[in-house]
């Protein structure tokens, strides 16, 4: 049980983590393209996220809330290491609260203001979301290199979002507004493609431990399946999204279930690149746990609230599917 203890942990962490980028980053996609947008198709892209947004961002405070609760010693390091760039997260993802709240109520006169806010809430909480990766991906070093390959990874993880984004809004929307984020897919995907070919090249280059892990026989093809989905997903979506009429049938889905299976991929290789190590070259998940008796304890708080939350998401997700309507501020 010791063993495994921090091992389950580190799991749930790690799927927590997973899910609010699969659900958050699409929310944060959106926010993304509403400059792009008409004023009454705002209205629509903001109301096809309402029901949604606020909840995925529970995701993010459950990994967090893991890492402090199971593994302090690294909780306190990881998040020093990190204090600006999560600082600026937390103000990103506040400005998206307040001018999705203030743009309904502030009236037809303030609400182009309170739109650019949240779009730039949305940006500040993407870059800043990619930038702490890349820092953590690199061990928290507070190098030349660290800066450049957070700063690629802060690049490359709002492309990702953008089509996410328009694969929620494929699945949505309909007419003009569904058109138009076929359009922003197919701007979106070539940098979304170059970021992830950049930082798959980049991430060994960093990480001697990364690369001594994936360019070993037999791992380096036991490990072919990750890079191969990718690229298949990818693919997949190029073409979709040169097919409208497709899409325009009910299956746009396509486009935000192949990136989510990108996204999948991505963190299983990342987990395999790390494991058994939560600070990089620095600090085992054993060394960082806290006590078994401790583990024990709040694993039955998470037992409880882990399936809670997955209820509650799915529950959610089912009573609002369907296309968005739009929204009314009588």
């Amino acid at each position: 049980m010791e063993y495994w203890l921090p091992i389950i942990y580190m799991g749930i962490m790690g799927l927590a983590l997973l899910i609010y980028v699969m659900l958050d980053g699409y929310d944060l996609g959106v926010g993304l393209l509403l400059p792009l947008a008409e004023e009454d198709e705002k209205d629509m892209m903001i109301a096809s996220i309402g029901p949604f947004w606020d909840a995925n961002e529970t995701w993010i405070v459950l990994g967090v809330g893991i890492l402090l609760i199971a593994f302090p010693l690294a909780h306190g390091i990881i998040l020093s290491g990190l204090y600006l760039p999560v600082t600026i997260m937390l103000m990103g993802l506040m400005l998206r609260g307040v001018a999705f709240d203030l743009r309904v109520k502030a009236g037809d006169h303030h609400r182009g203001r309170w739109n650019k806010a949240f779009f730039a809430g949305s940006l500040i909480a993407s870059t800043a979301q990619g930038w702490m990766l890349g820092a953590y991906i690199t061990g928290l070093q507070d190098n030349i290199t660290s800066l450049l390959f957070s700063a690629l990874i802060a690049m490359t993880l709002p492309a990702l979002y953008l089509i996410l984004g328009c694969g929620w809004l494929l699945m949505k929307t309909e007419g003009a507004l569904l058109d138009k984020a076929i359009s922003w897919g197919r701007m979106a995907i070539w940098p979304m493609g170059l970021g992830l070919f950049m930082v798959s090249v980049a991430t060994p280059m960093v990480s001697p431990a990364i690369a001594a892990k994936w360019f070993t026989l037999p791992y380096t093809i036991l490990l072919l399946p990750i890079p191969l989905s990718c690229i298949i997903c990818y693919v997949a979506i190029f073409i979709l999204l040169g097919k409208p009429n497709i899409l325009r049938h009910g299956y746009g889905w396509l486009i935000y279930a192949a990136t989510a299976v990108i996204c999948l991929m991505a963190s299983l290789g990342l987990a395999y690149s790390i494991f058994p190590d939560i600070i990089i070259g620095h600090m085992t998940i054993w060394d960082a746990a806290a006590s078994v008796k401790s583990l024990q304890f709040t694993l039955v708080g998470v037992v409880i609230t882990l399936p809670a939350i997955l209820f509650y998401t799915f529950f959610m997700y089912r009573i609002f599917h369907g296309k968005a309507t739009a929204l009314s501020y009588e």
